[in-house]
């Protein structure tokens, strides 16, 4: 079974997650996608985050009607901050029945030279990419380890710009889903967002 890993914080989760998400699992050869929530990524402040547990369950609720998407929490029980090489190394030791893929944007692309053990990384696990806009991925389409896909439907919005609007007291309403929208005011109020 061909499993896509769509690692991040989900600072919330939102709709732009979920498109990219539904494309992987539906539009490749993926069979699954797991939302892996980061309780601390290296190259993020973790001052910003929400609780780990509230944004674990914020992506369960998300995805739960979803046979498609799984949630995990395989980093809450690893030393932070989280790297993805050793994610993998537990994740393959887990579930060796398992072929794991990454998903990432073009942008985590180009930083990925950056990240622990990239070498591995790019030797190792094949990664799907969804292009971003200003992200010239070029470079890295030779590698045969490298999928890029140029067809991926984006929303232009960030977990970011939501903890802001959520701090100004502004609506999220339509820009998370509604069960997201309905639980963040009650678990967070995103102080440091």
């Amino acid at each position: 079974m061909k499993v896509g890993l769509f690692f991040g914080s989900f600072n919330p989760i939102h709709n732009g997650h979920l498109v990219i998400a539904e494309f992987m699992a539906t539009q490749t050869d993926l069979d699954e996608v797991w939302f892996v929530v980061s309780p601390h990524n290296p190259l993020k402040n973790k001052k910003s985050l929400a609780n780990d547990y509230d944004r674990l369950a914020w992506v369960q609720d998300a995805i739960a009607d979803n046979p498609n998407f799984k949630a995990s929490s395989i980093e809450f029980t690893l030393p932070q901050p989280s790297y993805t090489i050793v994610t993998l190394a537990v994740l393959k030791e887990k579930f060796p029945d398992k072929s794991f893929h990454l998903i990432m944007g073009g942008d985590s692309l180009l930083s990925l030279p950056k990240w622990k053990n990239a070498d591995i990384i790019l030797r190792d696990f094949p990664i799907y990419v969804y292009s971003r806009p200003d992200y010239e991925t070029a470079s890295m389409e030779e590698n045969t380890k490298v999928r890029i896909f140029k067809n991926v439907p984006q929303m232009n919005i960030s977990a970011s710009y939501i903890r802001q609007c959520i701090k100004a007291g502004f609506s999220i309403r339509y820009l998370v889903p509604e069960v997201v929208f309905n639980a963040i005011p009650a678990s967070t109020n995103f102080k440091n967002a």
